[in-house]
């Protein structure tokens, strides 16, 4: 026990910065950020061992940042509430903003059509006025079901190629995946780019779209 007045306190606080140490945990966030899932959903959609994302999860239900409900004998796992989904934007938001070497990181992970020419939120509800622009959800059939932008259309990356003739030619593509560091989409514009479609990926993926969604709504 350090030995100052406060210490309880911030021994409490420091429960929090505990459960988001792990690069796991916060990776199961964001998963959990597009919605409620199981155990050996997340184990899959993550690539984890299943036992280690069971004791990941507990980690972070101890920390109030998830929540359980139980269906059969199936538990399912989300966010606490939205509080924790704008706590996580922030807490990126402020990351990227302090640490050099983070951004550089994403830009290199993401590559030029991720960092540099992604669709804003705001260019995206333009475009969308106008309609000029068709959205395409490369996430799973499962994921899309489960939300998804207004008017996407599901396209899960793996079938991307077999389906070029489904895209419009005169219309920009701007396609998303899972979240902020997630580089399905990326490629697939790359991909789009050669095939001679106009097409850009959008800023922060579902993810992103959703907190901001909810902030607004707050």
């Amino acid at each position: 026990m350090t030995d100052f007045p406060e210490a309880p306190v911030y021994e409490r606080l420091a429960r929090l910065g505990k459960a988001l140490s792990a690069p796991v945990r916060l990776r199961l966030l964001d998963l959990l950020d597009q919605g409620e899932c199981t155990v050996e959903e997340l184990a899959q959609r993550g690539g984890f061992p299943l036992k280690n994302t069971s004791s990941h999860l507990q980690q972070l239900r101890a920390a109030g940042l998830v929540a359980t409900r139980r269906e059969g004998t199936r538990i399912h796992y989300s966010l606490r509430d939205h509080g924790v989904s704008g706590f996580l934007g922030r807490f990126q938001e402020f990351a990227e903003e302090r640490m050099p070497d983070l951004r550089q990181e994403i830009q290199d992970h993401l590559g030029h059509e991720g960092s540099v020419e992604a669709v804003t939120h705001d260019e995206l509800d333009g475009m969308v006025e106008r309609g000029e622009v068709l959205l395409v959800d490369l996430r799973s059939a499962a994921e899309y079901e489960e939300g998804h932008l207004p008017g996407a259309v599901s396209v899960p990356s793996r079938e991307l190629a077999d389906r070029w003739d489904e895209l419009p030619w005169d219309t920009t593509i701007v396609a998303y995946c899972q979240g902020p560091y997630c580089v399905v989409s990326p490629r697939a514009v790359r991909l789009l780019r050669e095939a001679g479609r106009s097409a850009r990926s959008l800023r922060g993926g579902y993810v992103d779209w959703k907190r901001r969604r909810g902030a607004s709504a707050d």
